[in-house]
Order: structure tokens, then C-alpha cells, then sequence
């Protein structure tokens, strides 16, 4: 139980502070400023649906990739590592992610964005794609497999609730709020960041010594 516990933990505090809807939330407010509320609520809905099945085939098949490419997971987990404190260091200095969306591409983007940018590459970035396939290749068991597929579905629930009612909740907490949010998710991606790349280096540098 303490096992499923702490795999549970890193899950939902890793994804929900990669993905960091409340760092989309102001784009997304700006995106949909002319839109009528229900169309903003079908935005959201359709933008998480489109995440969560991406998030799935990404993670599900990572097995796969590694195999076809010949890449190990500690490679990954090292360059996972490094794009967690790339992202981590913008998000403590409340600044939005850069490998999240480019305001350029807002205009462009504008007819569907509930996929572009919203879906991809805001909501499933690189850093949450990447966590995925770390985290399925880290399961033991099948039951750690469904349990971190419960944990994206309820992360991408939180980010369709936080983000179909962000006048609200922007109005409540503020931009001081929004900022310290912010600031305090980016400090929990760079511990996540440390504990990856430690995961992946520790067996390579093994490996190395008993050679």
C-alpha cells in the first residue's frame, strides 16, 4: 500500500505542475475573451479530451519507442530531468513556459484552438509527454499501469474544471495569487526534476564502475 501511495503521490504532483493549468489559464481567458461562455466551456472540454488521449498513446507506447529507437529510460528520465528545470526555473520567476505556446501562434491557431495551441502544445507539452512515459516505465505491476491512468484523467478533469471557470477563479485569487501558484509549482518540478535526473544517472554511473 505504501508503494501505491507514493506512486500516487509523485503522479498527481508531477503531472499537475508540468501541465500547470493555472499557468494556462490566463492565455487561455485571453484566447476565448469573444466567445460566448458555453463555446468557451466546449473549448475546454474538447482541448482536455484531445490531451488525455494523447497523454495515453504517448505513455502506453513508450515501451515500444525505446525498443524501436534503442533508447533506455534513464536517457530519458536524464533528459526529462533537464527539460523539468528548464520549465521549472520560468515558472519560479512567473513566467509562462516557454515550451508551452507562442503568443505568435494565437492568431494562427485561432479556428481550432482547443487542439493548437491549447491541446498541444499547452496542455500536453513536452514535459508532461515525457513524465508519462517515464512514470509507465516505472510501474511493477498492472495496477500501478491503471493507477496512473486514473491520475491523468483526474489531473486533465481538474484543468477542464479550473480552466471552464478561469474568470472566476481569476477573480478570486488575482495576479499576486496566480504569481505565487505559480512560483511554488515551478519550485516542486525542479525537486521532480533533481529525483529524475539522479534516477536515470545513478544506474549508468553503476554500469560504468562494474565494467
Amino acid at each position: 500500500m505504501e508503494l501505491y501511495t507514493s506512486f500516487l503521490l509523485l503522479s498527481l504532483t508531477s503531472f499537475f505542475t508540468l501541465i500547470n493549468p493555472l499557468a494556462i489559464m490566463p492565455i487561455f481567458m485571453s484566447m476565448t475573451a469573444d466567445l460566448e461562455s458555453q463555446m468557451k466551456v466546449h473549448t475546454a472540454r474538447k482541448a482536455v479530451v484531445v490531451s488525455f488521449f494523447l497523454l495515453l498513446i504517448f505513455s502506453t507506447t513508450g515501451e515500444w519507442l525505446f525498443h524501436f529507437f534503442n533508447i533506455s529510460i534513464n536517457s530519458l528520465k536524464i533528459v526529462g530531468g533537464i527539460i523539468f528545470i528548464l520549465m521549472g526555473q520560468d515558472m519560479l520567476q512567473a513566467r509562462l513556459v516557454r515550451t508551452k505556446v507562442d503568443k505568435a501562434d494565437v492568431d494562427t491557431y485561432v479556428n481550432d484552438i482547443s487542439i493548437t495551441p491549447l491541446a498541444i502544445p499547452m496542455i500536453c507539452g513536452p514535459g508532461a509527454i515525457t513524465n508519462g512515459i517515464v512514470l509507465m516505465e516505472s510501474t511493477t505491476n498492472f495496477m500501478e499501469k491503471i493507477l496512473l491512468i486514473l491520475v491523468i484523467a483526474f489531473v486533465l478533469i481538474l484543468t477542464y474544471i479550473i480552466l471552464a471557470n478561469s474568470a472566476t477563479i481569476y477573480r478570486f485569487i488575482g495576479p499576486t495569487g496566480n504569481n505565487v501558484l505559480m512560483r511554488l509549482m515551478g519550485l516542486i518540478v525542479m525537486v521532480i526534476a533533481i529525483e529524475f535526473m539522479v534516477s536515470g544517472i545513478t544506474p549508468i554511473i553503476q554500469q560504468i564502475l562494474n565494467k
